[in-house]
This record gives C-alpha cells, structure tokens and sequence, in this order.
C-alpha cells in the first residue's frame, strides 16, 4: 500500500518510497531560505510581489523584468516543477526569459512556499489552475505590459495546469510546457496508466481513513520526505530527481521535495478531478510541448500532443532526461522558447 500510495502523492516530482529501503543517505541543506538556486542576470530586475487569486489566497511572487525596458511589453507567467518554489526552475525559467525582453512572473502556488493557504503542502486541480489565472490577472495590470500579450509557461506537474488554464482562460495568448506532467493522471491511474481499480480503491479508502485521523487531531498528516534515502538500488529517474532536490544544484528549503512533504490526504482532489478534458479548446492558440528524449515523463507530451488540437509543436530535446530541463542551460531550449513567443505574442 505505501509503494502505491507514496508513488501518486508525488507523483509530478518523485517517486519515493517504493523503492527506499535500508537506506541510510541524509539530504543535504545547501543554502538559505532567502536564497535562489541561480544567478541573476546582471540585464535584469526582481522584485518580490504579492497578488491574490479567486479564492482570496495570497500568491506569492517574483516579478523579472529587464532593465531599461520600455512599455507594452509582452508577459509570462511561470510556475513548476510540482513541489518545487519560485526561487527554483521557475525563477531561473523567468531570469532567462526577462533577460530575452519579456516581463516573467515566476510564483508559488497555492498552499505551497511562500503563497497562502491552508494547510500546508496541498495541491489541487481547480486551484493550481487558478493560480495561473491569477497570475495573468496581475502581470495584466502591470503599465509596462501589453494585456493582450501574455503566454504562460508549465514545469513538470504545472505543465498540466499550464494547459488546463490555458483551455478556459481566453486571455492566455500561447503556452508552453517542458517536462510535462498530468498530475491527476498520474495520481488515479499510476505511471502508463497501470494502477488497477483495486489499487485506486485501496489508496482512497487510506485516504479516507486518514481523514479520520486529521480531523480527530486537528491537523494534517504528513509523510517523511523519502528522497533523502534515494540509493544505488534506486531507478534511475529518482537518482536524478535527488541530484536536482537533495544537493546543492537544486536544494532550497522551501521546497516540498527538497526538505517536506506532501500532506498524505493531497490525493483527494488530483484522483478525483481531471483536467485536460477541454484540450481541443486551446486551439487557435498555440502550445509547445517540450520534453527530454531519455525522460521518463516523456509520454505524457506525446500524448498530449496527439490529442490537442493545431497549432501544436511538440520539441524532443535529444539526450535530455527529465529533469535537464529543471535547470540544465545546455538543454533548456530558450531560444526556441523565444521565438515560440516572439511569434505569438503579438
């Protein structure tokens, strides 16, 4: 049961203690919580900012922007990988593209960093879709920003927000994702959608247990954060998440996978509640799915792709495993990414 279980709650970042045993590796505190995981470019202004979404949760925020800009600029709002923090892929994602000449947003979502909510350590489909949302609201109401020119872009697991949000919220000009995730995908049907009915019905009724438990106490019910025991018996893909979360590459504290974890009822809204369903309504805007050759999560684009509507772009990155395309500068194609915007915000 916990192998089941374990592996969906984090389903868009790791995969944990299925296969953690004996293990005796302790993660590696690396930096601050005030610190970034990359360097900012010397062309380029950040600013912490604040904004709240529709359920009245304080979203925070990193607002890049390049130095002497001029007006009517064309905006992007960045979130991901899931359970990761601004200060993050994102934060360098939004580094980069302010760098190109856009305004980036690169925020944490809800119930999560530095963002509101309660309790902790929560995801949710309708809400995470939302955060988005609330993100184009604020850049939108920026004076150096043309309202009409914003596109969004999705890490891991906020790939698949990315999309669903694009799906409904008309304003969203074009959107692009890279080492896509379908959350609740993964969460009700495991990896290649081998989860069986009775594994799902095990793992909810845990689930329901448990809310038995949290309710009783008052409190929410929290896991150990298993990537720490990560070992050389480990698969290959979760040997990578620990050298991006556990060492100093990507460690931050604030981050679920880094030093957390997911409270252990968070499957409650992602089994339940799909997104995608109104794929096809992206079109006439544009996607670009980008993912790494050797990723493991690599299916989820391609399937993405075969069911999406034009225009649609689906990039390869050849030699690139999931998580190159976190923070890896030689892979991340950002040239790519800004033509992709170039052409399309405008």
């Amino acid at each position: 049961m916990k192998k089941i279980l374990t592996g969906f709650i984090l389903a868009g970042s790791l995969l944990t203690s299925a296969y953690a045993q004996n293990i005796s590796t302790k993660s590696e505190k690396m930096r601050t919580a005030d610190e970034y995981t990359f360097s900012l470019s010397e062309k380029v202004n950040r600013t912490k900012v604040s904004f709240k979404n529709r359920y009245g949760i304080t979203i925070s925020g990193d607002l890049y922007a390049p130095k002497n800009s001029k007006s009517n600029l064309s905006a992007i709002a960045i979130s991901g990988p899931y359970g990761a923090v601004k200060e993050q892929s994102s934060g360098l994602y939004a580094n980069q593209m302010a760098e190109r000449g856009f305004v980036a947003l690169a925020f944490d979502p809800s119930f999560t960093g530095e963002s509101g909510g309660e309790p902790r350590n929560i995801s949710s489909s309708d809400i995470n879709t939302e955060d988005f949302s609330a993100a184009v609201d604020y850049l939108g109401l920026q004076k150096n920003v043309d309202r009409n020119k914003i596109g969004i872009i999705g890490i891991c697991g906020f790939g698949g927000f990315a999309l669903n949000v694009t799906a409904v919220d008309k304003r969203i000009k074009a959107v692009v994702t890279t080492s896509m995730y379908d959350i609740p995908r993964a969460a009700s049907k495991g990896y290649f959608d081998k989860m069986t009915e009775e594994e799902r019905t095990k793992i909810l009724e845990q689930m329901s247990q448990q809310r038995w438990k949290d309710a009783e106490t008052g409190t929410p019910a929290y896991g150990d954060n298993e990537l720490g025991k990560t070992n050389e018996n480990s698969p290959q893909f979760v040997k990578e998440y620990y050298d991006y979360y556990k060492t100093n590459r990507g460690f931050h504290p604030r981050s679920i996978n880094s030093n957390g974890a997911w409270a252990t009822t968070n499957g409650f809204s992602v089994m339940n509640m799909p997104i995608l369903t109104y794929l096809k309504e992206i079109s006439p805007r544009p996607m670009l799915l980008i993912a790494g050759a050797n990723a493991h999560s690599r299916y989820f684009s391609e399937d993405i792709y075969k069911a999406a509507a034009e225009p649609k772009e689906l990039m390869i990155v050849p030699d690139a495993v999931h998580v190159d395309l976190y923070d890896n500068l030689t892979k991340i194609p950002f040239e790519k990414i800004t033509t992709f915007f170039q052409t399309y915000l405008k």
